[in-house]
């Protein structure tokens, strides 16, 4: 069994959709799972269905019909005859979608992103679907939702490995074509959950663990794993191999192009992780498997944008100590802030996080009572894994740097 993951940029327009089944019939798709993605940006237009929901009634509607339009175009460009079933299907979805925002009672935020947001993938599973077996490459449609159980830690759940184990062993076909969902579960009541942004390699990765997959590939539009966004940084390089340990270790830091809850399942069962570029599907792309570091060995570059930095020091200026520590930490897992850099001395704390649950006023508020607090909001975070100082040089390159630090094989280094 295989694993296939598409993302979004996989399958932003009609092109991308028929390139799909051009990259399957090249490489083949006997006893595969494909995992695909949100076309281009719904996930992002289907948040701005949420803040105006939650903000902007008045705008909601627009928003919604926005999204409509942008599939129906796909569905135009892609079927000849609208009265094909795939017209019904996608409508009776965003029915569904509209029931929600009509009778929903909740005002928890975080439950309703995830009911909202996990239609994008079930529309474009369902038009992908439909459309190869238009071009006689038959498939299983599978709701994820029936198959990854997890708990209803919305927008980031835990997954419950035996029950989702069990459900992918006696469900999922491993004779034929199936095509499913990246990025959403179902918890206990069988409300919809996400695991995370960016999401769905993990969901490919949770699958090829249950099925004991021979490979995972990621099907990507760029060549592979390079050893920077090119978006942000010049000459980036192609990393040919990535060991699981090198992968996690640039994962953690944020490297976009593989998730980091990705690689350990995979890790576990020695699978090996392909990423590869869906315009050139013969090209050898980055492997991820057992072994050390990584070939060739350069420096890597990370950034991370919209941080916040907060040091804290006592208001007495006694030692911050094990107590002071311990506080600090449980008031950043009660909000929600995802920790990316640590320091201490003697006398200070500062961290550096981020704050997706937007929760920081709060948190603020939390530690004025005990701490002397400086906040820099906006801030960003630059990691570079195996680093030497012609790489730190350029890096620092006119920028004001809040905070450096340099642990083994890697400089972090926080600028505003």
């Amino acid at each position: 069994m295989r694993v296939f993951k598409f993302g979004g940029a996989s399958v932003k327009d009609a092109n991308g959709v028929k390139n799909v089944v051009s990259v399957l019939k090249k490489v083949g798709y006997d006893n595969t799972l494909i995992v695909v993605s949100a076309m281009g940006k719904t996930t992002n237009a289907l948040e701005v269905v949420l803040d105006n929901y939650f903000n902007n009634q008045s705008e909601l509607q627009s928003s919604v019909q926005d999204i409509k339009k942008f599939h129906n175009a796909i569905l135009l460009d892609l079927f000849d005859d609208e009265a094909h079933p795939v017209f019904e299907t996608v409508g009776k979805l965003f029915s569904e979608l509209d029931y929600f925002l009509e009778k929903n009672k909740s005002p928890d935020y975080n439950f309703v992103y995830d009911q909202v947001v996990g239609f994008g993938e079930l529309v474009s599973t369902t038009i992908i679907s439909h459309y190869m077996e238009q071009q006689e490459v038959h498939n299983n449609w599978l709701d994820v939702r029936n198959l990854i159980k997890t708990d209803n830690f919305y927008r980031r759940a835990n997954v419950d490995w035996d029950l989702t184990q069990h459900n992918i062993q006696e469900q999922v076909n491993q004779k034929e074509l199936n095509i499913t969902q990246g990025f959403l579960g179902s918890d206990a009541n069988n409300f919809t959950t996400t695991l995370g942004r960016e999401g769905s390699d993990y969901t490919a990765a949770i699958f090829a663990y249950c099925l004991n997959a021979e490979s995972v590939t990621i099907w990507k539009d760029v060549v592979g794993v390079l050893n920077a966004d090119p978006r942000y940084f010049e000459n980036a390089q192609l990393l040919n191999k990535i060991s699981y340990t090198e992968a996690i270790e640039l994962a953690f830091y944020g490297a976009s192009v593989i998730h980091p809850k990705t690689l350990q399942p995979l890790q576990r069962k020695e699978i090996p992780l392909y990423v590869k570029s869906f315009l050139n599907p013969e090209q050898s792309g980055t492997v991820v498997n057992k072994g050390f570091g990584i070939e060739p060995k350069v420096p890597c570059f990370i950034l991370k944008q919209k941080q916040v930095l907060v040091s804290l020091s006592t208001l007495d200026f006694s030692y911050v100590v094990e107590e002071n520590i311990s506080d600090i930490f449980n008031l950043l897992h009660q909000f929600k802030m995802k920790v990316d850099v640590i320091q201490n001395s003697a006398i200070s704390f500062s961290v550096c996080f981020e704050n997706n649950y937007n929760n920081l006023d709060k948190l603020l508020q939390q530690l004025k009572a005990k701490f002397k607090v400086t906040c820099h909001e906006n801030v960003s975070l630059y990691t570079i894994r195996h680093y030497n100082q012609a790489a730190i040089t350029a890096m620092e390159k006119n920028k004001s740097i809040l905070l450096k630090q340099i642990l083994g094989e890697t400089v972090q280094i926080v600028t505003k």
